[in-house]
């Protein structure tokens, strides 16, 4: 069996510090493939040193809404060049977070609107961070593909939205990933959400070292390895094989991120 944890913060601390560890205990676990995100300028660099340490391990940057107001003209032109990297799989996290509004929303709209022209222009998917702000999200997206044609790929990271949200990312041709959060207790409208995504659309995620599964959500540190309880419950929501459930979303993530 091979599982790819599709978005993973391996260079955040405790997990950069004991990061042979922790890709052994992964391995372990069935999950063979991590893609390593970074945030910022810093976490970026590092995601991508990291990739080009360990086999199978790749990188996608990004600057966070949450850092938006941080970014200029030289952040996204230095973004744009460590994106030629071959290491890199795809451009993000990035999108709108009006949760928190660490920054202010035009200047994350800015910055989502600069991440998805470098997308765009070097043919890279593009991964989603939309907390609160579904329809803006939406919007601007419809909006740049009117006008400058479509993106590569696009797939909602960490999905929490409902059924009917969902529905509205497969109608654009785009995808969705579901982390731990799928198996809490209190995310009804996330599993009724994952049942309508076929399996062609779906990727799973940690989103570590945040956001452990049941049933270990006690664990305060998520890890890679812990993305096996993710898989065995969504297999089991969709009444499959654990074997064919993680086949079908591997094969789903490979073909997204054009991995080997």
């Amino acid at each position: 069996m091979e599982l790819i944890d599709t978005h993973s913060h391996l260079v955040y601390e405790p997990l950069a510090g004991d990061i042979e560890n922790v890709l052994a205990r992964s391995k372990e676990a069935g999950v063979t493939r991590w893609l390593n995100v970074g945030t910022d300028p810093e976490h970026n660099q590092k995601a991508l040193d990291m990739a080009h340490r360990f086999e199978n391990m790749y990188a996608i940057i990004g600057i966070h809404p949450h850092y938006a107001d941080r970014v200029t003209s030289q952040t996204i032109a230095e973004l744009k060049q460590l994106a030629g990297n071959e290491k890199v799989v795809a451009i993000g996290e990035t999108g709108l977070d009006f949760h928190y509004n660490f920054s202010k929303q035009l200047d994350q709209r800015r910055s989502f609107e600069a991440h998805l022209h470098i997308a765009h222009e070097l043919n890279l998917p593009v991964v989603i961070h939309s907390r609160e702000a579904f329809d803006e999200t939406m919007d601007i997206l419809d909006q740049f593909i009117r006008l400058n044609g479509n993106l590569k790929g696009v797939v909602f990271h960490c999905f929490s939205g409902t059924a009917e949200q969902a529905k509205m990312v497969l109608d654009y041709g785009f995808y969705t990933s579901f982390t731990g959060i799928v198996t809490f207790k209190n995310a009804e409208s996330q599993r009724m959400a994952a049942e309508g995504v076929p399996l062609e659309r779906m990727m799973i995620e940690t989103d570590c070292p945040y956001m452990s599964p049941e049933p270990m959500r006690k664990q305060k540190n998520n890890e890679p390895a812990l993305m096996i309880h993710t898989a065995k419950f969504l297999a089991k929501l969709k009444k499959m094989e654990l074997e064919d459930f993680a086949s079908a979303v591997t094969a789903t993530s490979k073909s997204f991120y054009d991995l080997p």
